[in-house]
């Protein structure tokens, strides 16, 4: 048993590491399934009426198929969050799949509202995150194993092998949002102007203005 005076910091330790671990924030009732028509937003979306509830909020077949990959970095991400599954809002849990073609990349980016964990399906992938010392923690992993990329850090997936990967990505947010650093500084709106880019990455202004083409959606 416990002595008297040790119930309090327990009580305290527990709450301060449920704190810690926490993300989104737990829900309070059985479901919420998000009603974006509503325009209501408060930390998540508002719920339908719980009688126009159906099994197809809470299905996607999304991620059965690997996806079509057209682009210069050679890699695909499809999201299975709040928008494809209205019935994941308030719950906290995500997924996505990643396909990758053969030296395909899936660029510096992080995840601001969760932690990313990746399991790989197929192939072989070299990963990485760097910390805020500036450390970079990377692995090479294969088919069937798991690497984890902690919230907040910017981090990285590249197949340097000659056939396709797929990995299956799990995230404690129902949308964990994806800021691409190369994308989000060269490709903005209102643009980031060129002289802050140009010095923080000590290049000159042409170059900058070279980049942003090169990183420019491309019109349909």
């Amino acid at each position: 048993m416990l002595p008297p005076n040790m119930l309090p910091v327990l009580v305290i330790l527990c709450s301060a590491i449920s704190f810690a671990f926490a993300s989104d924030p737990d829900s309070l009732q059985d479901l919420c399934v998000a009603l974006p028509s509503s325009g209501v937003k408060v930390n998540g979306f508002a719920c339908k009426a719980e009688a126009n509830v159906t099994e197809t909020d809470f299905f996607f077949a999304g991620l059965a198929k690997p996806g079509i990959v057209n682009n210069t970095v050679g890699s695909l991400v499809t999201a299975a969050n709040v928008d494809k599954i209205p019935g994941l809002n308030t719950l906290g849990v995500s997924l996505s799949r990643i396909d990758y073609k053969a030296g395909g990349l899936n660029p510096p980016h992080t995840h601001p509202r969760a932690t990313e964990i990746v399991f790989v399906l197929e192939g072989q992938l070299d990963v990485g995150f760097i910390t805020t010392a500036n450390k970079l923690i990377s692995k090479t992993i294969k088919k069937g194993e798991i690497f984890v990329f902690p919230k907040g850090l910017v981090h990285y997936q590249k197949n340097n092998g000659d056939n396709h990967a797929a990995v299956i990505s799990a995230f404690n947010s129902q949308l964990p949002g994806t800021v691409s650093i190369a994308a989000t500084l060269f490709t903005s709106t209102p643009t980031v102007p060129d002289d802050v880019l140009a010095k923080a990455f000590q290049i000159d202004t042409k170059l900058v203005d070279e980049i942003k083409t090169k990183l420019a959606p491309k019109k349909s």
